[in-house]
């Protein structure tokens, strides 16, 4: 399966934010972003102009690395909200809030959206008791997400369950960290997800 393997910290310097791509290390001042909030490269500090163009794609990149996706497969997620009624930009960012690693990570079972991808195909989780090894697995309003019983003793997991106050755990997922499960009570709604995101550049975009 293809993915980046590059530097993360990298990342949110180019895209100007924190986008929490490392866990406990974005909380704290060890963070590039804190210490170093240009972009990368020669040219990171100087000033330029970004056309509407270059604001489109930087969105649609800010977002695609926030959930861990590649081009083809945001463009899947893209074409499916898109033949959906409604509001195309919510119904994308429903479809990538619905993925399994994410909602694990929604959850508190893991510090980051990568380490959660990981479980997952390791077979760490499964949904109304099926073990579930694809991170881009979407759940539906009343999946059952459960920790097998031999992988709750994983210090990853005790340590991502301590420090889970840090971030807000959204309405529609109910989870039961102390038996290590939660339930998915609704679908997302636009409210429910507070990063800055501004879906309309990312639909303008694809719309060309």
């Amino acid at each position: 399966m293809a993915r980046y393997r590059g530097a993360k910290c990298r990342l949110c310097r180019r895209e100007r934010t924190k986008l929490f791509l490392k866990g406990e290390r974005c909380y704290t001042d060890t963070c590039s972003m804190e210490r170093k909030p240009t972009p990368p490269g020669i040219h990171g500090q100087g000033r330029f102009k970004q056309s509407e163009y270059g604001m489109q794609l930087r969105e649609k990149q800010k977002v695609r690395r926030i959930y861990g996706v590649l081009e083809k497969q945001f463009r899947t997620y893209f074409k499916m909200a898109d033949r959906k009624k409604g509001v195309t930009g919510e119904h994308l960012l429903s479809f990538l809030e619905r993925r399994l690693d994410n909602v694990i990570y929604r959850m508190g079972f893991s510090r980051s959206r990568d380490e959660a991808r990981q479980m997952v195909t390791h077979g760490h989780f499964q949904v109304n008791a099926r073990k579930v090894r694809t991170p881009s697995f979407l759940v539906k309003v009343g999946d059952e997400v459960v920790l097998k019983e031999k992988s709750r003793k994983m210090d990853r997991v005790l340590d991502a369950i301590e420090t889970v106050k840090r971030r807000e755990i959204p309405e529609w997922l109910e989870p039961d960290l102390p038996n290590f499960k939660g339930t998915v009570t609704e679908f997302p709604r636009r409210e429910n997800i507070t990063m800055e995101i501004q879906e309309k550049l990312i639909v303008e975009l694809y719309s060309k």
